[in-house]
């Protein structure tokens, strides 16, 4: 958080947003940062961080730090920390989740501490892709998919566990589908999946994934697919096939269906004629 009492320059440039949906992200946070270092403070969530350009050094817990490059740093809730451009750097550009206090385990806050930078290159690229989907207008069920494997490493690095995937179950993977075939338009949320299936977010996603070749949301949309494609040849209009089988505007449906058979859903509804 930049401190409105000091003076910020030009060149810095903030966008930052609450994604719609996603429970476990409390924002977003994208910034370039010239000239300019943030005062010493605290936040109540996780913050996971990737530098897109240039290099930041920070205190956290009065230990000097720094990210660039592929690192990810992991700073925990309620940690004093700051920020500012690395020797030699006039700046940096960052991209930002603050992850609600859920998100890792709080007993994993100490081991944030003396393990803040995470170097691994998987992770920092599904964090970027996260943030690529979010950009755009991601689909709750996708974001909320990815974001529980991008938790589920972070924890396994915290933790200094050597294994980061446990053994997947059929079981659970058949289990998953019959929720999400209940309902395809309007789907069971990971957090209700996990609750009634007692398991975690990321081992249903996975178990999913390995057992039918496709994860549980590219799954949802497929059926949603499905479903469109008869809609539009019994003559119901686009638009209001788009929020009859569950996407949340014209936009979103029209990405996935060109996807999926290559056309927009007007020229395929053309072609039946």
């Amino acid at each position: 958080m930049i401190d409105e009492h000091h003076d910020v320059p030009d060149g810095c440039q903030i966008t930052a947003w609450r994604p719609p949906g996603i429970d476990e992200i409390s924002e977003v946070f994208h910034a370039k940062i010239v000239d300019y270092g943030y005062p010493t403070h605290t936040h109540d969530t996780w913050t996971v961080l990737i530098v897109d350009n240039g290099a930041i050094t920070y205190d956290l817990d009065r230990r000097t730090r720094g990210a660039v490059g592929d690192t990810v740093a992991i700073l925990p809730p309620g940690v004093t920390h700051n920020g500012k451009p690395a020797a030699g750097a006039k700046g940096f550009v960052k991209r930002v989740l603050y992850l609600r206090e859920s998100a890792v385990p709080v007993e994993l806050v100490g081991a944030a501490v003396d393990r803040t930078n995470i170097e691994d290159a998987e992770l920092r690229r599904s964090i970027s892709s996260l943030h690529e989907e979010l950009r755009i207008g991601a689909d709750p069920f996708s974001a909320e998919s990815a974001l529980a494997l991008i938790t589920d490493r972070i924890t396994a690095h915290l933790a200094n566990r050597a294994e980061f995937v446990a053994p997947i179950e059929s079981g659970v993977a058949k289990q998953l589908r019959l929720l999400l075939d209940e309902s395809p338009t309007q789907p069971i949320t990971l957090d209700q999946a996990a609750t009634r299936l007692g398991r975690s977010k990321a081992h249903m996603v996975r178990s999913f994934s390995t057992q039918y070749g496709v994860s549980p949301h590219a799954y949802v949309i497929g059926k949603r697919i499905e479903r469109a494609r008869a809609l539009l040849l019994e003559g119901v209009a686009p638009a209001d096939v788009a929020s009859s089988v569950g996407f949340y505007d014209q936009a979103h449906f029209t990405r996935h269906f060109k996807r999926h058979t290559a056309i927009p859903p007007g020229a395929y509804a053309a072609s039946g004629v």
